[in-house]
């Protein structure tokens, strides 16, 4: 097993029509104003850019992210990343009820020297903090929904 590497999956449940979910998730450059995580977002071009991430553990992970897929008609968002990790990132939006659910699948590789060294000691530490991101971007999420 690859202890560097990791496959995530998250549902969310939000209160809003899939339109605007998914316009609130193609917009990765606003994502720091309801996102608390995602410290930095910065444009290199229309389809590229630089993201700063950091939740509860003691460091930062920075990558470039490039979409990849974007289909509004299927509800589609992918982005591959480069950088301290190395993978790609993938929201599926569907109807849900009288809300929209939004599935999230990440597959990646971590590259960051700190997070290799303590890939086995640290692996569930590591999905841990990244459940408390998530979860906190749904919130976060519903909230800006709620707002707009």
């Amino acid at each position: 097993m690859d202890w560097t590497h990791y496959r995530f999956r998250s549902r969310w449940t939000l209160p809003a029509p899939p339109a605007s979910v998914y316009a609130a998730l193609e917009r990765a450059d606003h994502y720091p104003r309801w996102w608390p995580q995602v410290r930095e977002v910065t444009r290199l071009d229309d389809a590229t850019g630089v993201i700063r991430i950091r939740s509860l553990l003691p460091y930062d992970m920075t990558f470039t992210a490039r979409e990849v897929r974007r289909d509004p008609a299927a509800g589609v968002l992918e982005i591959a990343m480069s950088g301290d990790i190395e993978g790609w990132a993938r929201w599926t939006v569907t109807a849900h009820g009288d809300g929209t659910l939004a599935h999230y699948t990440q597959e990646v590789a971590v590259n960051k020297p700190l997070l290799r060294r303590f890939a086995v000691p640290g692996r569930p530490v590591f999905r841990a903090n990244h459940r408390l991101m998530m979860r906190a971007g749904r919130r976060g999420l519903a909230a800006h929904l709620r707002a707009v």
